[in-house]
């Protein structure tokens, strides 16, 4: 099923906050008194100083990470309550110290807001509505990232659909050399254009993976049971993830194809594409320890997946739903060469997956170093370890009512959730 389908059926109640059994809020932890160094006593001038006598130093005693705690159920409550924004798809942040939130609004809009502040409102940031075209539930803007050194180029970029064709595009804008609080909407620099045979599954997550790489998500170009055939084929980038270096860009948009990219030398493949067989990857991250890419892919009609994404790895569309075989009578297929999913659910869980990132934040020890995902059409989000091998725990830590469009990370690891209610959400114990 697609990202969008059964929102015109869904409804969702107007609370701002929502609640899950917990063991309640923690007692604060006692403070050390604050050292106070003594007043010395003042030597008379011209006294000779007294002898100094060495001190060793003090020994070094390592500051431990905090560990985590088992998993447990939290609560969900509605942060920034000045801000409303229909279909709020993404949120990219700086970490320059400005608390700059880029907020993407799937119509075509950017809106920013200070994240540090709970009474913050937002100001239009970019309109680009006149290029995307939304009239397809899935399709619009769709994505947002911004440059490693925004700070400095003020560079960022975007994913949206157009028409005439209908397309994919990732862009690369830049702020108003004038006003950076504004972007220049006449700035664009086209830097991809990929034909959708369908409104569907456009994928549509653009990040700057820690190797400073820009990475794309696209679906397999739409309608069902990828008619076209193109999750196992490399010859097109639909049902890919696609790695590509935006630090040689030129004035018409050109990149470079990294060289360790796994189909950079096969001329029977398209040399973009970092992982493929993904049905529509809806939303990615990338862990903070070791840069695992962590990818929620969206089924078919039975089961929904979650994907730790290795270079040149076949995650299995259409021979795979899932951990099951698709779309074969008998139920048999052909697995050898695939990478099979690390969590999946079925259609009590929900029918739209949307992925999450680990939780690396200071407030919430139960989800530290947990992947937090979610569903679309249910509202239900888990969170799950993983040990590089196998996952080690795994459940559900709330049950809410929301349409969750997207997550997204501040720069300290703490969750926002946005929804489809008009509203953003965190976590709380």
């Amino acid at each position: 099923m697609g990202f969008f389908a059964a929102l015109a059926a869904m409804t969702c109640n107007g609370s701002d906050t929502l609640t899950q059994p917990s063991s309640g809020p923690q007692p604060a932890p006692s403070m050390p008194t604050p050292l106070v160094a003594p007043i010395a006593t003042p030597l008379p001038i011209g006294v000779p100083l007294p002898p100094i006598t060495p001190v060793p130093p003090a020994p070094v005693i390592p500051v431990a990470s905090p560990e985590p705690t088992p998993l447990q159920a939290t609560g969900i409550e509605r942060v920034f309550r000045n801000l409303s924004h229909e279909r709020m798809v993404d949120i990219a942040f700086t970490d320059d110290g400005t608390n700059r939130a880029f907020l993407a609004l799937q119509p075509g809009q950017i809106m920013m807001f200070d994240y540090s502040a709970e009474g913050t409102r937002s100001q239009e940031f970019l309109d680009i509505r006149q290029k995307v075209n939304d009239r397809g539930n899935e399709e619009g803007l769709l994505g947002l990232d911004l440059d490693p050194d925004f700070s400095a180029n003020g560079y960022f970029y975007v994913y949206y659909s157009a028409s005439d064709p209908r397309r994919s595009v990732v862009s690369r804008f830049s702020v108003n050399a004038e006003n950076p609080e504004r972007a220049d909407p006449n700035s664009e620099i086209v830097i991809l254009e990929v034909p959708q045979p369908f409104s569907n599954h456009n994928g549509g997550q653009v990040r700057f993976g820690p190797d400073g790489f820009l990475y794309i998500g696209l679906g397999d170009g739409g309608s069902r049971g990828d008619p076209n055939g193109n999750g196992q084929n490399l010859s097109t980038l639909l049902g890919s993830i696609l790695r590509i270096d935006v630090g040689t860009l030129d004035s018409l948009g050109r990149y470079s194809i990294p060289n360790d990219n796994p189909f950079a030398d096969d001329p029977n493949a398209m040399g973009e594409i970092w992982a493929y067989g993904l049905r529509n990857p809806w939303r990615f991250s990338f862990g903070p320890l070791n840069g695992d890419l962590w990818v929620g892919d969206v089924g078919q009609n039975a089961y929904e997946e979650i994907d730790l994404v290795k270079r040149g790895g076949n995650y299995g569309w259409k021979v795979m739903e899932g951990f099951h075989c698709y779309g074969r009578a008998d139920g048999t297929c052909d697995q050898s060469g695939i990478e099979l999913p690390i969590a999946e659910y079925d259609r009590n869980g929900g029918c739209s997956v949307t992925g999450g990132y680990v939780y690396r934040g200071p407030r919430l020890r139960q989800l530290l170093g947990a992947y937090v995902y979610g569903d679309f059409c249910s509202g239900k989000i888990w969170a799950l370890r993983h040990d590089g091998s196998r996952v080690t725990e795994q459940m559900m830590i709330a049950d809410t009512s929301l349409r969750i469009s997207a997550f997204a990370q501040t720069p300290s690891g703490e969750i926002f959730i946005l929804s489809f209610d008009e509203k953003i959400y965190h976590f709380v114990p």
